[in-house]
């Protein structure tokens, strides 16, 4: 689940509301306004109204589920997924329609990311690579890297302010991997510090060199990567151990000194 990445709400047919999107069979949109019931803005109360289902297969009773999406932060009417069935779909909120949908992985997808603008996506899945595509060109594509024995890659976080930098790692991986889109196949370093598998990691929206990781060992690490290019980066500057397994993070884009994490039935909120 994702709320709007603009201030302000969804823009277009949505008008000023602020919305959430989440997947699983389908994508669907929510609106989240003050519950007038339960006292309005001053209780804090809310309350939610589905907007749309988006299904891009109607001649089916089927759907092939979907595994993560991403919501464009330069043109919030735009959002990308990615399914099981080895393809990933650009919609159009505003329209309630797909803009593209395209094979992009020989296996299933997991992971999508858009890098800076509304044009270029990343996506990760069960082959064990890295593919980056340019909507302007989607007759080619680039495999930035593999997983030296094509073991499946979990998850893909693109870098807030230096887009020349992405962030995944493998199923069941104690490591994070930093790559360099501009020499493809080989990665900058490789993150340890966790004990057990990781689920989440999360850039810092106000800085290039600053990168959280979390996982089952309930640790959530931050590191500094200035000096990745020069040397192996060895310990987290940060580490905090949370009362379980950790299986999300988020680090606040509004609140850059704050970092949230879900473990258990809890959502802990960290100041950096």
């Amino acid at each position: 689940m994702k709320n709007t990445p603009a201030a302000g709400g969804g823009g277009g047919n949505f008008g000023s509301r602020d919305l959430l999107a989440t997947t699983g069979d389908y994508l669907r949109l929510w609106s989240v306004s003050p519950d007038d019931d339960k006292g309005g803005p001053e209780s804090g109360m809310l309350k939610s109204k589905k907007e749309a289902m988006l299904n891009n297969n109607n001649k089916s009773d089927y759907c092939s589920p979907l595994t993560s999406f991403d919501w464009n932060e330069y043109d919030p009417s735009i959002i990308g997924t990615s399914s099981i069935d080895t393809t990933c779909t650009i919609w159009d909120i505003n329209t309630q329609q797909a803009k593209t949908q395209l094979i992009a992985h020989e296996r299933e997808v997991f992971d999508i990311a858009f890098s800076a603008g509304t044009d270029v996506f990343a996506t990760v899945g069960a082959d064990g690579s890295v593919r980056m595509f340019d909507q302007r060109n989607l007759e080619h594509s680039t495999i930035i890297y593999e997983t030296p024995n094509l073991e499946p890659l979990l998850r893909l976080e693109w870098n807030k302010q230096d887009h020349n930098y992405l962030a995944t790692f493998k199923v069941d991986s104690l490591t994070t991997t930093i790559l360099d889109i501009r020499v493809p196949s080989m990665p900058v370093t490789e993150l340890g510090g966790h004990h057990n598998p990781i689920n989440a990691v999360a850039w810092a929206p106000h800085s290039s060199c600053h990168i959280c990781t979390a996982g089952d060992d309930s640790q959530a690490l931050i590191w500094d990567l200035t000096q990745m290019s020069k040397r192996s980066v060895e310990d987290p500057i940060l580490a905090y151990n949370a009362e379980a397994e950790v299986n999300n993070l988020q680090w606040s884009s509004s609140q850059p000194d704050w970092v949230s994490i879900a473990f258990a039935n809890k959502l802990q909120i960290l100041r950096v």
